[in-house]
């Protein structure tokens, strides 16, 4: 009896002696938040142009987060806005960010959760999550270097490398002899597929257009096409019909975003692959769409609120066996994709490049996963120069 006693007492000791996980955890000491606005070149225009529900796309918003910890261990990530909204997003995250100064970087989960209540009152799906977005990836990117590790090797990848296809040759506005151009250029430099915009209202244009590409591509070159959320369900009916013998990899957004049900009854009637998901802004939008049975989704991190999210959304995608194709920022989704258990697409967008240092690997059709810890980006001076604002949390390093 004694001897059990000893051995209590000493186990007590020991207990108040150690030190915790939260007793020795590194902080959050310094934020810096930027508006920045990136010009495109040439005005862009889909199919919600053409029905006069949006105007040509000139500029990106994005906001960055760039974050630094008391240890030195440093994180950036961004959200964007295409059109309204970029304002509003930098003002909601100038609000979230003190909530993070002080807080153990480590504890991601946590913190989306805690930046999510913060603007509860607002919703948890639109802008309120979209502005957590920079954030949660920064803390993702720091956590991934801290470890000396591109992020696909740290959530463990199933590749090495992505196939890729390009969307920008393909707009709507971009005359056809043009696109026919433009899709040999993106089939000479490496890339593995090519997705044309259609919905225009005349629906003979769509299929001359989609004919022309497949004839210059030849059988068995991935081809995709991309309608916006220009058609309801008879016309997407009928295009999707159409669009059969062209062997076509996806139909995308062929109804409005928020029909899940009505993407799910295409996927199931129609031998091509019905793709959607870009425009939804949460875990739960996109567990509406899967459950509903959507062939390809197509998860945007910075539009559901950063990486946090997109992984629960990746887990159920894979449960259902859906096919996972991430929108636009490939410099995220590179690793997200990379790290995915059936085989995804990822899209190429060179509209990006002047803002960060670094260069993205083409080659044969695909994108590859980089050797630089995180996700493998700085900002360059050119993105400091389209910076017209910035705001600093916490103590300066």
């Amino acid at each position: 009896m004694q001897a059990v006693e000893s051995n209590i007492v000493s186990y007590a000791k020991v207990g108040a002696d150690a030190r915790t996980a939260a007793d020795t955890g590194d902080r959050i000491e310094w934020i810096k938040l930027s508006l920045t606005y990136l010009p495109l070149a040439t005005p862009v225009s889909d199919a919600k142009v053409l029905t006069g529900r949006q105007k040509p796309l000139t500029e990106i918003a994005f906001i960055f987060a760039e974050i630094r910890t008391r240890d030195g261990h440093e994180g950036i990530g961004f959200g964007y806005s295409k059109r309204a909204g970029g304002p509003g997003m930098y003002a909601h995250a100038k609000e979230l960010a003190p909530n993070l100064i002080g807080e153990d970087p480590n504890d991601i989960s946590r913190l989306f959760t805690k930046l999510l209540w913060a603007g509860a009152s607002m919703g948890r799906s639109g802008l309120t999550t979209q502005a957590i977005a920079p954030f949660d990836i920064a803390l993702w990117d720091m956590k991934a270097k801290r470890a000396g590790l591109p992020l696909a090797k740290l959530l463990g990848a199933q590749r090495d490398s992505v196939q890729c296809y390009n969307t920008s040759g393909g707009y709507l506005h971009t005359p056809l002899d043009q696109v026919l151009k433009n899709v040999a250029i993106s089939r000479e430099s490496g890339i593995g597929g090519i997705k044309l915009k259609v919905g225009q209202p005349d629906l003979s244009i769509d299929i001359e257009r989609v004919r022309a590409v497949r004839k210059l591509l030849g059988d068995g070159f991935p081809l995709m096409v991309d309608a916006n959320q220009q058609w309801d369900r008879q016309k997407a009916t009928r295009a999707c019909r159409a669009f059969e013998e062209f062997d076509l990899t996806w139909i995308e957004e062929p109804l409005d975003a928020h029909d899940f049900e009505g993407h799910g009854q295409l996927a199931e009637r129609f031998d091509t692959a019905i793709a959607t998901g870009e425009m939804l802004t949460s875990f739960d939008e996109h567990a509406q769409l899967i459950l509903a049975g959507t062939d390809f989704i197509q998860p945007d991190a910075p539009r559901v609120g950063g990486i946090t999210p997109f992984l629960k959304i990746m887990a159920l995608g894979e449960f259902k066996q859906r096919k996972l194709a991430p929108h636009f920022a490939m410099e995220i989704h590179l690793h997200l994709a990379a790290a995915y258990g059936i085989e995804p697409w990822l899209e190429h967008f060179e509209w990006l490049g002047p803002l960060f240092n670094e260069q993205m690997h083409l080659k044969d059709g695909r994108m590859y996963v980089s050797d630089r810890p995180g996700l493998g980006f700085t900002l360059s001076e050119q993105a400091r120069r389209w910076t017209p604002d910035t705001e600093e949390f916490g103590k300066r390093p």
